[in-house]
């Protein structure tokens, strides 16, 4: 029986230029994928910092439609307490003390302002700083640290003004009186009563230094409230700046 013979096939053999293209080819594929995907991460990550800006863009305006409350709040104490010395004249001689009505109220608690930190927080917890071209995070840190130390001075400064003013008040008023200058339900600054619901003596001491004492603290209260509204205004005056900044810089409404 006849074998038939089957012809032997030659193998190709690849020159090495061959390898070369293929691995250049290869190289590229690897290449172009690497490049793309890095672009997809960084519009993403621009993105978000856009929306962390816009985030902070509305804290901004919703903490600037605030403040003005807080503002005219210590403005009413302000204007009761430029009337110290002449109230103290007319305690100290004597003559009368109802005067001493206003400055009680006034005094007689803090409104400390809180800005937003929904978007601070979230920039700082979550690294979103880097997410931001620098001029944004640069603008926004400088206002957080501003506001810190504000922050600071209501809870130092300002709040010992006046505990060292209530501290002197309980000394020195009359327990009767005071418990008619408290009605919970009103709705004006501090205690909440009208001049004529305070039938009884406002003073329990006559002891003149503790009077004089009382005042000098109502009279560091009053710097501290006119340091504290004048930080207000500042910080109301940076958010602006700040409000337009971003407005005009990403067409925010």
């Amino acid at each position: 029986m006849e074998v038939q013979k089957h012809p032997h096939h030659v193998m190709h053999k690849k020159k090495w230029t061959e390898y070369l293209l293929e691995f250049f080819m290869l190289f590229l594929a690897v290449f172009l994928g690497f490049l793309a995907e890095n672009f997809r991460e960084h519009q993403v990550e621009k993105e978000r910092g856009k929306n962390y800006v816009e985030s902070f863009y509305e804290d901004l305006k919703a903490d600037t439609s605030r403040i003005p409350f807080y503002i005219d709040f210590d403005d009413v104490k302000l204007t009761a307490l430029k009337n110290l010395s002449t109230c103290y004249d007319s305690v100290s001689k004597k003559l009368t003390n109802s005067c001493m009505l206003e400055m009680i109220k006034v005094s007689a608690l803090n409104r400390p302002f809180k800005i937003t930190e929904r978007t601070l927080n979230q920039l700082s917890n979550a690294g979103g700083f880097r997410l931001l071209p620098g001029q944004d995070a640069d603008s926004i840190l400088a206002y957080q640290n501003g506001f810190n130390g504000f922050e600071d001075f209501q809870l130092t400064a300002f709040q010992q003004a006046q505990d060292k003013v209530r501290s002197s008040f309980d000394l020195l008023v009359n327990f009767n009186a005071n418990v008619q200058m408290f009605k919970p339900d009103g709705n004006r600054i501090g205690l909440n009563f009208d001049d004529k619901d305070v039938t009884n003596p406002v003073l329990f001491s006559s002891d003149a230094a503790l009077l004089n004492q009382y005042f000098n603290e109502l009279l560091l209260y009053y710097r501290a409230t006119y340091n504290h509204q004048k930080r207000l205004l500042e910080l109301k005056e940076q958010q602006g700046r700040l409000i337009g900044y971003f407005k005009n810089r990403y067409n925010f409404k």
